[in-house]
């Protein structure tokens, strides 16, 4: 990704927008939907309003959490306030709805801002913690966390079309603990995933979730843009449902590489709000301010992407409908031409053949020289990886020389700089398929569904 240069536009839109308003948000019902409304003001000059609406189910319900709910739906306000605060970055954000004490503050500077770390190298934007952001509230309201019992072990899945979300959503939901799919804005694969795993939409939680089309305007009219941490905006719509649904977990699907940093050497990460240290920051925000009993967990992280890949390899229903590209989500096909898609094949080629891979994207991509200056970036050869979700260096290595050794003489073009010379490479890739990496999944139960998997 090419980097830009707009140090100057960022100070520039500070001095001509020096504040941001989160003015209101709304919640209510009606008979066929749960909504959310906010709004947002940039300097008097410019307000959003985005929308997120949730269709009922049996199963969801706010009876006796009226306060619960507007508390949290206040929350995610907080978290979709950065989409629009980002396209002047004022150094004032004023909190209308409610009062947020210090730690509170303290901890949204903190997501804000390691949250926007690409959006800031990506733009060549100089910004530190101190001074990026004063955030201030005015108001005397004070939420109180719901202390309600909720289910157990009743699982709330966030699923998003890709191998990770159905490997989490067929192990757990074929153990025979309660299970409810959850997703934002549904797309084909997401749905073709549901009913493979045999849900059907009326078993969903299903948010529909609308920008403000004023922001994409000003996006093409030269304000600034760029990445902000959805997997944030994602944990706490989950809390919100969770409540409506009183599941008492929430798993996610993310892998022990989030927490890897995107640029070498630097503490920028694409998937910081997938990184174990987000997820630790959110579960004691969540446990404290907003949920007592509800436990907030990623599901596969003791895992790397190399041992998810060997567990996807078996679920062949999932294989021709799945999609983790996200160039071609809104057509569902792969683009063959972005990290995520040589990505994706690197990894299901460790363990599938070369045939079965390339019916899968319907090309095949390790011939693709187009994709070499990609491939770079993936082995780590370059200052940053693909701002994408993908692996670890090291696995990324690990999988060419077990791929490239599988083609002796006759490697495919992105493989033939590898060094194939690994000795052993069964035995190496059996011990990286048997690691257990560090982790909060709360139960054992859980946890031997992943060893299992593992161990088939």
């Amino acid at each position: 990704m090419k980097r830009s240069r707009n140090q100057l536009l960022y100070e520039k839109l500070r001095n001509e927008f020096p504040f941001f308003e989160y003015q209101s948000y709304h919640f209510w019902e009606d008979d066929v939907h749960f909504h959310l409304n906010f709004s947002f003001n940039l300097a008097g000059k410019f307000t959003f309003k985005p929308e997120m609406r949730i269709p009922k189910r049996d199963f969801l319900s706010s009876a006796n959490k009226t306060e619960a709910l507007n508390w949290l739906a206040f929350h995610i306000g907080m978290v979709e306030l950065v989409s629009y605060w980002k396209l002047a970055c004022p150094p004032r954000v004023l909190i209308r709805p409610f009062s947020l004490d210090r730690n509170q503050l303290n901890w949204w500077k903190k997501l804000y801002y390691n949250g926007l770390g690409e959006f800031f190298y990506v733009n060549g934007i100089t910004a530190n913690l101190a001074d990026f952001m004063e955030i201030s509230c005015d108001s005397d309201a004070c939420g109180k966390p719901w202390e309600g019992k909720p289910n157990p072990s009743l699982t709330l899945v966030p699923i998003g079309g890709g191998k990770d979300s159905a490997v989490t959503l067929d192990l757990i939901s074929k153990s025979g603990m309660p299970t409810l799919p959850f997703i934002v804005n549904p797309r084909k694969a997401i749905l073709d995933t549901l009913h493979i795993a045999g849900f059907n939409e009326e078993e969903v939680v299903i948010v529909h979730r609308s920008l403000d089309p004023l922001m994409l305007r000003l996006n093409s009219e030269g304000f600034l843009n760029g990445h902000t941490p959805f997997s944030a905006l994602l944990a706490f719509t989950t809390a919100f449902t969770a409540l409506l649904a009183d599941s008492g977990l929430i798993a996610l699907s993310n892998e022990s590489s989030a927490n890897e940093p995107t640029v070498i050497g630097q503490n920028i990460n694409h998937q910081y709000s997938k990184s174990l240290e987000f997820e630790d920051d959110f579960r004691e925000y969540m446990n404290h301010y907003l949920l007592k009993n509800s436990t907030y967990f990623s599901f596969l992280r003791p895992l790397s992407e190399l041992q998810i890949a060997a567990i996807f390899s078996r679920l062949e229903a999932y294989h021709p409908f799945f999609r983790s590209c996200n160039v071609g989500s809104k057509t569902d096909s792969w683009c063959n031409n972005c990290p995520k898609c040589l990505f994706t094949f690197l990894m299901l080629r460790t363990f599938l053949p070369h045939d079965k891979v390339i019916g899968i994207f319907g090309e095949d991509l390790l011939e693709e020289s187009s994709l070499q200056s990609v491939m770079d970036k993936l082995l780590g050869k370059t200052e940053a990886k693909p701002f994408e979700c993908v692996g670890t260096v090291d696995e990324v290595e690990l999988a060419s020389k077990i791929i490239a050794k599988q083609f002796g003489s006759k490697k495919p073009l992105l493989l033939r700089a590898i060094d194939d010379s690994i000795s052993n490479p069964e035995t190496r890739l059996k011990s990286a398929l048997h690691q257990w990496g560090e982790n909060r999944i709360p139960n054992e139960k859980l946890a031997k569904l992943l060893r299992d998997a593992l161990d088939d």
